[in-house]
């Protein structure tokens, strides 16, 4: 009894060492807490609020819809409900939800005690939320965007949508985008980089794969749309035609960067909610999930072939035949990984022992209804029957099926499992499946009728309908549906209330789950983990089942917190061997400054007041660079910066950091858009009805050859300095530094020099248009570059950076190799191709 007692207050001890540490603050402070279970729980709370305004808009339309020629809400307000309704569901909801159960989950399920930028997390957060507010501001102020939840061009040009309605989803959706990303880049590399030790990739729970197959998409799959919102911003505000085929440009351009983001933005929200599925079923069926290779396999190809199907969007707007063959094919080989999935989900469920406690009816009812929204799917992807059903509700019956049935389905399942993890006490189960049935009728009942009603002829968009053309009894079923679904979502929320009032306390690991968050404390402390576990296993609790109790009780590695930092392993991504030890940045005030400043340059760049943007851009670039500062290797508070005995070295002396694998995963996203750049220019050369390039290249290539050679030696002065730190050498690295800066000035110098000297007639010509885009894009990350090396060159100075702490420098160079690629490439575009093409 008293070895017990005495185990025991050592825990206690322990614990309350590592809240010292790890902890949360309170009151205003806790805008400070950058802890990924906090900022997930944000994420979360948040789409879930908006869920609910997403909701409430589509029952105002579902009333106006109800019967024909009805005048509830006039032709004007109801496009902006309309477009309001799509766009909170899908870029308010539905990505940030599942991200943000992502960050609570992805550290706990791998063996971590935080993601590997803990104040990256907390400042997408805020950029979601302020992004959030501005674009539904909008809607209150009565002037809310109105062409779509797609935007599409010329209704949203400044001809056909004067004032400030569609900049409000421009900017605003812009904003949220960053957030969009930026957890893209969290979670790719705490997947890969912070991996409990021995948990190779082919151990990690299938949910961990599904994220960062999401994770990748979204760092490849949103710049297109921030590209798309960026030019459509500059021809409203700037004139620059991009879109206007009287100047050269084509708004089928528009389109195309939409549906290459809009296409796989359809897996990237599937996939999670595939995730969920994957990691209950095993759990409710008593067993492993069947074909975990196969599966794997089926995630990665799902994530490669999304990316070919965005033309299945724009059938019907003429594009080539053989195109239309080859993206009919590619839309329904799609069918193939996702039918691998659903078979191994099936063939789980056949060979276990499956107990039905709530989160598996809404399993059950997600695989009934993703195997209609697929088979309609399949259907769409034939081009004949496509142009038959194109903008009718046969489309939105579906895109309800795939997008609302097979993510709030498996999204329910989740939150009714994980609940405990959440609260520490278990739902109501009777009033769990009174909210389970409700909603699975009013779903079915609302878009199953709604098929029938796009094949009668009805077309999406229209805010009331004749009498007499058979679509008044569907319409009125499709309503009742509506509010009966609208219940069954009401009756969970009160369970979900209730539940943390007069919820029984749940037991440890109450679902005899196999992964590896159910060894935390439920609720889970700040630190998740007191000591970090070996996991060679797939299987980790159902393995070793006193797992928590043994984490508790300190009788694994890293449960050291005398010397104050922040820790958790870095692993190999492979592998996950122990590389390193990563110390991670605490509590900040700067995620949300930050967000902050670049909310108000968003609100200047809306009023169009740009002396006032300029003063935000100031603003949000010191706080930025500030946080860059003091989120380097050695923190302030940090004086001690080595590692004990018999532990690996502090990732701060590697040159294979965290920090690198984000910078690259970073320039991937950055890549992407930058491809879409090239992209456009190629489209509109190729395709634009009225494309107008002038004889002679408007641009003198000379002085662009002499800024591209400066910035080509920058570049590998640059990569010399980092080899010789590998050599443990560091002398005048310092003044090399102050060197490598001055020179990347001069390149710039030399290259708005060429700008202002040229031709170039931005706002008359897309031609012209796109080069200066291009000329913006190449000088933001040479400025960029010569920023980074300055403020390096002064780290040396403080004697931050060295031989001895190499780290940040080997982070700032893929970004001059970035830079120096991209110029060369938009030399051969802007100069080489125009040459080549008129002598060919």
């Amino acid at each position: 009894m008293n070895t017990n007692n005495e185990t025991r207050k050592a825990e206690a001890a322990l614990h309350d060492e590592f809240l010292k540490v790890w902890g949360n603050p309170r009151g205003w402070r806790a805008l400070t807490i950058v802890n990924h279970t906090t900022v997930g729980i944000r994420f979360m709370i948040t789409g879930g609020i908006f869920f609910l305004i997403g909701g409430l808009l589509a029952m105002l339309m579902r009333t106006q819809l109800a019967l024909p020629e009805q005048e509830i809400i006039e032709p004007k307000l109801y496009d902006q409900l309309f477009t309001m309704h799509g766009t909170v569901m899908m870029f308010l909801f539905a990505v940030p939800v599942l991200e943000g159960l992502a960050m609570y989950l992805i550290p706990k399920m791998i063996g971590a005690r935080d993601l590997v930028f803990p104040r990256l997390s907390a400042f997408g957060y805020w950029c979601y939320l302020f992004g959030s507010l501005i674009l539904m501001s909008s809607l209150v102020l009565g002037i809310a965007p109105a062409g779509g939840w797609f935007m599409y061009t010329p209704l949203t040009n400044e001809v056909y949508s004067p004032g400030p309605n569609v900049d409000f989803w421009l900017l605003g959706i812009t904003f949220i985008e960053i957030s969009a990303v930026s957890a893209g880049i969290e979670l790719t590399v705490s997947i890969l980089r912070t991996r409990t030790s021995g948990m190779a990739l082919l151990h990690m729970p299938l949910f961990c794969w599904y994220i960062l197959v999401m994770a990748l998409m979204i760092v490849f799959g949103f710049p297109p749309l921030i590209l798309g919102s960026i030019l459509l911003e500059l021809e409203r505000a700037a004139g620059m035609p991009f879109f206007d085929v009287a100047r050269g440009g084509d708004p089928i351009l528009w389109q195309h960067l939409f549906w290459l983001f809009g296409h796989p933005e359809v897996y990237i929200i599937f996939l999670p909610a595939a995730g969920i599925v994957s990691t209950l079923l095993p759990v409710f069926s008593r067993q492993p999930i069947v074909g975990y290779r196969w599966i794997v396999l089926a995630i990665i190809a799902t994530g490669f072939i999304s990316f070919g199907l965005w033309v299945h969007h724009m059938f019907t707007v003429g594009i080539p035949q053989l195109a239309q063959a080859f993206f009919s094919m590619a839309s329904m080989l799609v069918a193939i990984p996702t039918g691998i999935q659903l078979f191994a989900w099936l063939a789980t469920l056949w060979t276990g022992r499956p107990v039905y406690h709530v989160p598996m009816l809404w399993l059950v009812g997600f695989l009934f209804i993703f195997m209609i929204g697929g088979l309609t799917g399949v259907m769409l992807a034939l081009v004949p029957f496509n142009w038959q059903v194109h903008d009718t509700h046969f489309v939105v019956a579906h895109l309800h099926y795939v997008m609302v049935g097979g993510i709030i389905f498996p999204l329910l399942a989740g939150l009714y499992y994980w609940l405990p993890h959440f609260s520490g006490r278990m739902p109501s189960d009777k009033l769990a499946r009174w909210g389970f049935w409700l909603t699975f009728v009013g779903f079915n009942t609302t878009f199953l009728v709604m098929h029938l009603t796009g094949l009668l002829g009805m077309p999406r968009r229209v805010y009331t309908y004749p009498a007499g053309l058979g679509w008044e009894l569907p319409n009125s079923i499709s309503s009742v549906g509506g509010f009966i679904m609208a219940m069954g979502i009401a009756m969970v929320l009160l369970d979900i209330v209730l539940h943390f009032r007069f919820g029984r306390l749940a037991c440890t690991n109450p679902w005899q789950a196999d992964t590896l968050e159910w060894a935390t404390d439920t609720p889970p402390q700040p630190y998740n983990f007191i000591s970090l576990p070996d996991c060679s296993t797939r299987h980790p609790m159902w393995d070793q089942p006193d797992l928590q109790a043994t984490i508790a009780e300190g009788h694994h590695r890293l449960s050291e917190i005398d010397h104050g930092r922040r820790e958790t392993w870095g692993s190999d991504p492979v592998s996950g061997a122990i590389r390193e030890i990563i110390h991670l940045p605490g509590n900040s005030w700067l995620p949300f400054y930050s967000a902050l400043a670049l909310s108000g340059l968003c609100i200047s760049l809306l009023i169009r007041n740009y002396s006032m943007a300029l003063i935000a851009m100031t603003v949000s670039l010191v706080l930025l660079l500030s946080w860059s500062w003091k989120n380097g290797a050695f923190l302030e508070e940090d004086s001690d910066s080595a590692a004990k005995p018999g532990y690996p070295q502090l990732h701060s002396r590697t040159f294979n950091g965290p920090g690198l694998w984000g910078m690259v995963v970073t320039l991937l996203a950055d890549g992407a858009l930058f491809l879409s750049i090239l992209f456009g220019w190629l489209y509109l050369r190729i395709v634009a009805p009225n494309w107008q390039a002038p004889e002679t290249v408007p641009l003198a290539w000379q002085p662009l050859l002499i800024s591209g050679v400066l910035l080509t030696i920058a570049t590998f002065w640059h990569h010399f300095i980092v080899l010789r730190l590998r050599e443990d050498r560091d002398d005048h690295l310092q003044g090399q530094l102050w060197s490598i800066a001055a020179v990347g000035l001069v390149h710039c110098g030399v290259l708005i020099w060429t700008w202002s000297a040229s031709s170039l007639l931005a706002t008359q010509t897309a031609h012209d248009a796109v080069i200066a885009v291009i000329l913006m894009y190449q000088l933001f990350h040479s400025g960029l570059a010569v920023i980074m090396t300055t403020l390096q060159a002064m780290r040396v100075a403080y004697g931050y950076v060295g031989k001895a702490a190499p780290y940040e420098i080997a982070v700032v160079k893929p970004w001059w190799l970035y830079t120096t690629a991209v110029y060369w490439l938009s030399f051969m575009a802007v100069i080489m191709l125009p040459i080549v093409w008129r002598s060919a």
